[in-house]
């Protein structure tokens, strides 16, 4: 990581000639400006912030203004926020000449914050854990496809058709992860140039698959760095001439992007689940029973849901288990290292939106203390479990029927939601799929 003060001084030597500052929208892209170094270090010096149209938070992935966000809207003239940057997210980013990062907080020009904004979510759920003398600690695994193709030549395809980097699965192989170490290990080495602290990587369940995971940390910590791990393995791809996807289902036939979240709390610096084993069965509890309601911040896609699928490596049912990759949850480590893996969320997810809604179930099961139902022990696949939403319909039902989000996230952040799905769902609806040409444009 970088102090302002170590980033003035590079400035001043040229080491720096770029700042990125920027924030995480509702798909969990970066989105923000490119200054000047100086500039930049004369402005943040001068507690001055930096601009941003407030559509940012009101558009669909085409970047398409949305009708029904009470942030903003054509009526009220598609205005400013201001983006804050957090100094504490201050970074160089190895990967591009002579840059810097910093992520923002958004914020209105009184300096009252944007509650929609996915890390104010968070930090809005942070604080709540805090004041339980709580702090919740995540640690996200982002699968990804590495494919041939640059991302130009995959959108010229249509995305039909792109080759894997290996053309078999390469769980665990060596030397097959071998093939594709010279881009697996910029990423890694790249991040920890960035200040992200790389643990492993690894070839996953299907050809072209891999895995690199960090260092858990804090959940805004955490958070912070897995969108610029996201952003910068694209840009390190883009840079060596292919292409990755975090995309939950690229094809139906393949295994999907999974996003497990390993979660716990800390105590006074310490791991509370080791000696308080009352408060670990709430904190669990309370994620069983909301994650249905919950479940547009895990699956925020149309694709998300076509992710699950039995005997699929993801989840199908809300179950835990100790140690049992069938359930939605499952439990691992012991003593200090205990937690909760939530298997549920896939490669597109919104980390800030995701642990939210990890921390804000959480923090219901503590607070309206409640049990945590036994086990499951074996295949949760074949299971009569209760089965996580299906389809994005259901999810927007879930959340629409529910009082829980409503009372953790407030009015305001759960319609910004509830909008941004109807929207995703709505486009879904009136759009002709290649299936649909493929099934009946001879036949039908």
């Amino acid at each position: 990581m970088l102090s302002f003060e170590e980033l003035k001084e590079q400035v001043e030597r040229g080491e720096v000639d770029t700042v990125i500052v920027a924030f995480t929208d509702m798909q969990g892209r970066l989105l923000g400006k490119r200054l000047h170094a100086e500039f930049f270090c004369e402005e943040i010096g001068a507690g001055h912030s930096v601009e941003g149209c407030n559509y940012l938070l009101a558009l669909d992935m085409e970047m398409e203004p949305i009708p029904g966000y009470e942030i903003a809207s054509w009526e009220q003239g598609y205005g400013d926020f201001a983006l804050q940057p957090d100094l504490a997210t201050l970074r160089r980013i190895p990967w591009l000449e002579a840059t810097a990062l910093v992520l923002a907080d958004v914020t209105w020009h009184d300096g009252s914050p944007v509650q929609p904004s996915p890390r104010q979510v968070l930090k809005a759920q942070m604080e709540r854990a805090a004041a339980l003398g709580l702090v919740p600690m995540t640690g996200s695994e982002l699968e990804f496809y590495l494919l041939r193709e640059t991302y130009e030549e995959a959108w010229a395809k249509r995305y039909a058709e792109l080759t894997p980097s290996v053309p078999y699965i390469l769980d665990y192989h060596i030397l097959a992860s071998t093939f594709d170490e010279g881009l697996i290990r910029q990423i890694r080495n790249g991040m920890h140039g960035a200040g992200i602290k790389v643990e492993t990587s690894k070839g996953e369940a299907w050809p072209g698959q891999h895995e690199i995971n960090f260092r858990f940390a804090d959940a805004l910590t955490m958070a912070d760095n897995h969108v610029v791990y996201k952003n910068g393995a694209k840009e390190i791809a883009h840079a060596n001439g292919c292409a990755i996807t975090f995309m939950a289902k690229p094809f139906e036939s393949w295994i999907g992007n999974s996003c497990h979240i390993h979660a716990s709390l800390f105590r006074d610096g310490e791991p509370a689940f080791r000696d308080d084993e009352t408060l670990f069965e709430r904190f669990l509890a309370g994620q069983i029973a909301c994650a249905e309601e919950l479940a547009i911040f895990f699956a925020p896609t149309i694709n998300s849901y076509k992710r699950y699928a039995a005997g699929s490596w993801a989840p199908t049912t809300l179950a835990w288990g100790h140690d049992n990759r069938t359930c939605g949850f499952r439990i691992v480590g012991h003593g200090a290292s205990k937690r909760v893996e939530t298997r549920i969320p896939g490669g597109d997810v919104n980390p800030y939106l995701a642990f939210a809604a990890i921390v804000a179930a959480g923090l219901h099961g503590i607070e309206h203390e409640l049990p945590l139902p036994p086990p499951l022990e074996g295949n949760a696949y074949e299971s009569d479990a209760r089965r996580f939403p299906s389809t994005m319909r259901e999810a927007i039902a879930a959340l629409e029927s529910g009082s829980m989000a409503r009372a953790a996230f407030g009015d305001q952040v759960v319609d910004h939601y509830l909008n941004y799905a109807r929207t995703e769902q709505a486009l879904f609806d009136k759009t002709v799929t290649d299936w649909e040409r493929v099934r009946y444009f001879e036949r039908g």
